[in-house]
């Protein structure tokens, strides 16, 4: 998928065929599935990466955090006084920009590369990002993405020691359900997608496939608390209006908003608490993908912008799964049950962290 900041993003998720430069090293958990998104992402803006200028090519990584399985694992063979156990690869799999010279070094990208590590607002921080990266001139094309598993054990004991997981075990297709009156936690998942982004003269000169315009980005922090998001989402306000400003839209522009939409009761309440402030009696269609696809983490940001740019352009706002009914005082237009046509071409994605990471993306298409 190619889409543009007034420019050009790119396409989620894997491809499994072999890649002709081959790979016999272990990679990081993220890599894995940065690279099998970078290459289909590739595939579908069709650069020609023989012949395109490597230097101004960027790689721009959102990861939440490092695979913690790793540490695990070679954290158990020091405890036990065996270092000679460790793996001599063990440092560079625990580096999370690592991801991204992987998907650099598979593609031939010698632009800037690095990673954006801003929570659970990774990926959306990285596409924001590589967009100011088009607007500086620093690069001609940025592959914007974000991966991250959350299969480790570690990882799972420590969100259920915060009691941020849902504890629906007999019925887990019921446990995530962002925004409804029952939530009660999220369930983790895994993922990465990628974005290709160009500027949109660039991308025309070669005739790219335009998925969509990334016209607008906001970001800010609440500086409120470690993990506990402004109770009246204050933060969120601000970014939600700085994305809005840098695309010159107003509220009513929107035609939905991908929400964060946790699962968890207090992310949910802030969150409807700051859209109710921003869209008033005016709210757009509301979705949220967790309910599916469970918490990707730091790459959540950025899948999320894949499926705003997917619904756009299909002019469909996806339901959000196992929602009832909503509690609290600030009401959203959840979109449940059916799918809902799109009536107009703005579509927002919210992206939201422990720290009081905000990060927020406008897309339009024609």
């Amino acid at each position: 998928m190619t889409t543009m900041p007034s420019s050009s993003p790119g396409r989620k998720r894997a491809r499994t065929s072999p890649r002709r430069r081959g790979r016999t090293r272990p990679v990081a958990c993220p890599a894995r599935g940065a690279l099998a998104a970078a290459r289909r992402a590739v595939a579908d803006a069709a650069p020609d990466t023989g012949t395109w200028p490597a230097e101004r090519v960027g790689v721009v990584l959102g990861v939440g955090s490092s695979s913690l399985s790793t540490y695990v694992t070679e954290f158990c063979h020091l405890g036990a006084d065996r270092p000679e156990r460790v793996s001599p690869l063990a440092l560079p799999r625990s580096v999370p920009s690592m991801a991204a010279g992987e998907v650099a070094t598979d593609l031939g990208a010698q632009g800037p590369n690095f990673t954006t590590s801003s929570a659970c607002a990774s990926g959306a921080t990285a596409i924001g990002v590589a967009w100011d990266l088009l607007r500086s001139g620093t690069c001609d094309i940025v592959l914007a993405d974000g991966s991250e598993s959350a299969r480790s054990r570690m990882t799972a004991t420590c969100f259920t020691r915060m009691r941020a997981l849902s504890r629906r075990r007999e019925h887990p297709q019921l446990a995530s359900r962002p925004f409804d009156a029952a939530r009660d936690g999220f369930v983790l998942g895994e993922g990465a997608a990628v974005l290709v982004l160009e500027r949109f003269a660039h991308a025309r000169a070669r005739g790219a496939p335009v998925q969509a315009v990334l016209r607008g980005y906001g970001a800010g922090a609440d500086a409120h608390h470690p993990v506990v998001p402004h109770p009246h989402g204050h933060g969120a306000v601000r970014a939600i209006h700085a994305a809005l400003e840098d695309a010159a839209c107003e509220p009513g522009d929107v035609s939905l908003v991908n929400a964060h939409g946790t699962s968890t009761p207090l992310n949910d309440a802030a969150e409807a608490a700051a859209l109710n402030r921003v869209f008033g009696a005016d709210m757009p269609p509301v979705t949220a993908a967790k309910g599916v696809i469970g918490h990707a983490l730091g790459a959540a940001g950025a899948i999320q912008a894949a499926y705003t740019v997917l619904a756009l352009r299909r002019r469909t706002v996806p339901p959000v799964a196992n929602f009832e009914g909503q509690d609290g005082d600030h009401k959203l237009d959840v979109v449940a049950g059916q799918p809902r046509p799109v009536v107009g071409n703005t579509g927002l994605s919210c992206s939201f962290g422990f720290g009081g990471q905000n990060a927020v993306l406008l897309f339009t298409t024609d």
